[in-house]
């Protein structure tokens, strides 16, 4: 017989929109899930919040940046390459890049750039159920120490970098460490290479083949939700899937602005159409798989996760470890450990915990009890300060105790 540590739970970690996303909130679906990793700055009790941040003189005053990004090959810059700020334990969409590859944004003032499937995984509240079966209250991923960094939208940039993300590429960096508000908003040129062996796309062939007044219509929508303004952006996407309705990227910028506008129904839809359109377009099936995933629709979240993954494993490497949430609410372990084994080596700086901790889960499941003790006390190193770390230290210890008791005769 299994010990009972190794019962069945739901892990309900939903997905929640970036711009949208506070400790302690609940999801569509009425799930709740654990605060958000890094979250807590050491000497604070909260999170500040973005009215604080406005009211904050130091976080208030704007910070321009700008840059380039460009191919190394020298080729044509794929279409809507995003732009990421790459924190000590955050990452999030800051701008996007204009069709001859320049971008611009405020460091203090980022709400306005819309966030996408590719943001880091950041689950906020509470799980109801413990992971390992144990009688000691919610078995929650709680959050670790945050450390000294920012998280990408406003105050310090000290261990801060900008990346560009566009699937079948890979990006080098640039540090923020020294950047100031009073210095050249300009910081330099970020370089794309080519990513052999990548079956998905970023930009869909079907826009080669777009008429010049659906091109323009294109260009008017994600000109729009660069500044912020979804309303506007659908009403020129939706002009450009008119002329053109296999306009796969413009499907899947539509889609984008109708999320935003917290449209789920029709921004569902669009991103169907996107996939219709070129079924290797990576970012929709990503979009539809996080928008399963938040509001917990396991079987929908795998099927366009895996499919995303399996088209790029290597652009979006925020997707493993909800693709291993879901997985493990389906009792898909081998497919889960998979998938948080994936997590856990694409993210080599650790910055995201709880992957250790579903790992511990899996493993417990699948009665690998060495193994689960081995997870479970690497999360506990990484995250220290965990509001659930107690309750991990229990289960850590029952899984011993289950060790002990197999070893007697």
């Amino acid at each position: 017989m299994k010990p009972a540590l190794t019962t069945a739970f739901c892990l309900s970690l939903a997905l929640v929109p970036a711009q949208s996303q506070t400790t302690g909130t609940t999801p569509p679906g009425g799930a709740t899930t654990p605060p958000a990793t890094g979250g807590r700055i050491p000497g604070t009790t909260t999170v500040p919040n973005q009215t604080q941040q406005r009211t904050n003189p130091e976080n208030s005053m704007p910070i321009f940046i700008s840059g380039k990004v460009t191919m190394a090959d020298g080729s044509p810059l794929p279409h809507g390459v995003i732009i990421k700020s790459i924190c000590l334990n955050s990452q999030r969409t800051v701008a996007s890049t204009d069709s001859k590859g320049y971008f611009n944004f405020d460091w203090n003032h980022v709400t306005s750039s819309l966030p996408d499937a590719s943001d880091q995984f950041e689950p906020s509240g509470r799980q109801r159920n413990d992971p390992f079966g144990s009688s000691g209250g919610s078995g929650g991923f709680g959050n670790m120490n945050g450390g000294s960094g920012s998280s990408g939208s406003g105050g310090s940039m000290m261990g801060c970098e900008l990346r560009a993300e566009a699937g079948g590429f890979r990006s080098d960096s640039l540090t923020l460490d020294n950047h100031r508000g009073f210095d050249n908003p300009d910081i330099g040129t970020i370089v794309l290479y080519r990513t052999a062996g990548i079956e998905g796309t970023s930009v869909s062939a079907t826009s080669l083949n777009a008429p010049k007044d659906a091109r323009k219509a294109y260009e008017k929508g994600t000109q729009a939700l660069r500044k912020g303004k979804p309303a506007d952006a659908q009403l020129a996407l939706e002009k450009a899937v008119e002329l053109y309705p296999k306009y796969a990227n413009a499907w899947l910028e539509l889609g984008r602005s109708r999320l935003a506008q917290k449209s789920l129904e029709t921004a569902a839809q669009a991103f169907l159409n996107a996939v219709d359109a070129d079924p290797k377009l990576v970012r929709a099936h990503a979009e539809l798989g996080m928008m399963a995933a938040r509001q917990s629709s396991w079987e929908e979240a795998t099927k366009y996760l895996d499919i995303a993954l399996k088209l790029d494993p290597l652009s979006f490497p925020q997707l493993w470890y909800p693709d291993a949430v879901a997985h493990f609410n389906l009792k898909n372990l081998d497919m889960a450990e998979k998938s948080v084994h994936s997590a856990i080596q694409h993210d080599p700086q650790n910055k995201n915990p709880q992957a250790h901790h579903l790992l511990g889960a899996i493993l417990a499941q699948k009665n690998d009890l060495p193994g689960a003790a081995v997870a479970l006390q690497a999360y506990m190193k990484l995250a220290p300060a965990a509001s659930d770390i107690s309750l991990v230290k229990n289960q850590l210890a029952e899984i011993q105790n289950a060790q002990s008791a197999k070893k007697q005769p």
